[in-house]
């Protein structure tokens, strides 16, 4: 862990206060909507000034090296830079679900996790949070803070917005949605998914690298990255192991994800409102092999 020699130096602060600078014209991810979230005004996402939190806890349905034997520390954030159709946590993501907390009670939050014996904090969908989050780490690490962080996200990032994450987050763990422009703006509403995803995904790995986990196999550090597979081939799987196998690294951890459920409002789109079949998650497995990736779990 990095970030509380950061905040030793002072130098989490800084970018704290780089980062809480963003708020008043917002450009904290590449919806960039110009909103001055500091005076109560919101975007697309519908953040405002303070942190949501949905909840937080233990969870041991993450990827194994995260679980470990205390569990991943979560802490669900309210709503998204996304708009998924198909979101299966919409009552949080889309509904807002959840209870604004000041920079303090943020904190306080993550030492609760840890003291409960946590192997990680695990910030899920912290993209439209990342400047109350980093202005609640220094005061986290002034609490006895010391847990690896993991930035859970869904690929929508903007390169600057992470650059202020560098030496801050120790395991990046991002899903890639879309290889395919059309398909984000249908299913997700957004513009400029592929290409943004793929610099992030380039940029986080630069931080962090592959993997590493300690002698209990839980993750210390590295890229962990997650991608559901959609029915019909929707995802751009063959395009998106392409990219992570040539252009970050072979070694890197892939988990690909079969649990889609037609859920929240896909029933409206016939081609993605059922369930995958055995054979589209074989396939992506047989494609993931012939890039050559040696660390893929489903």
């Amino acid at each position: 862990m990095r970030y509380p020699d950061l905040a030793e130096s002072g130098e989490l602060q800084k970018r704290a206060e780089t980062a809480l600078g963003l708020l008043a014209k917002c450009s904290v991810c590449p919806q960039a909507c110009g909103v001055d979230r500091r005076s109560g005004e919101r975007g697309r996402c519908r953040a405002g000034a303070l942190a949501k939190v949905s909840s937080f806890g233990p969870h041991f349905g993450e990827e194994p090296p995260l679980v470990g034997h205390g569990g991943s520390g979560t802490v669900f954030f309210a709503y998204c830079n996304l708009r998924c159709v198909f979101c299966q946590n919409y009552d949080i993501s889309h509904l807002g679900y959840g209870e604004e907390l000041t920079a303090e009670e943020l904190a306080r939050v993550m030492m609760a996790l840890q003291q409960q014996g946590c192997e990680n904090i695990n910030f899920v969908t912290p993209t439209h949070y990342v400047p109350q989050i980093l202005e609640a780490l220094p005061i986290a690490v002034r609490l006895g803070l010391t847990l690896p962080l993991v930035y859970n996200c869904g690929s929508y990032e903007c390169e600057d917005t992470l650059r202020l994450l560098d030496k801050v987050v120790d395991i990046y763990l991002p899903d890639t949605k879309y290889a395919d422009e059309e398909t984000a703006r249908k299913y997700s509403g957004i513009s400029g998914y592929p290409e943004q995803m793929f610099r992030s995904l380039k940029e986080m790995h630069r931080q962090v690298g592959d993997l590493v986990t300690d002698r209990r196999g839980v993750a210390v550090r590295g890229l962990m990255v997650r991608h559901l597979v959609l029915p019909g081939g929707l995802a751009g799987t063959e395009e998106v192991m392409r990219f992570i196998a040539t252009e970050l690294s072979p070694h890197t951890y892939v988990n690909l994800m079969d649990q889609y459920r037609p859920a929240f409002r896909a029933a409206a789109y016939p081609e993605i409102n059922r369930r995958l079949t055995r054979a589209e998650l074989a396939e992506a497995r047989a494609i993931a092999s012939k890039f050559g990736l040696t660390r893929v779990e489903s």
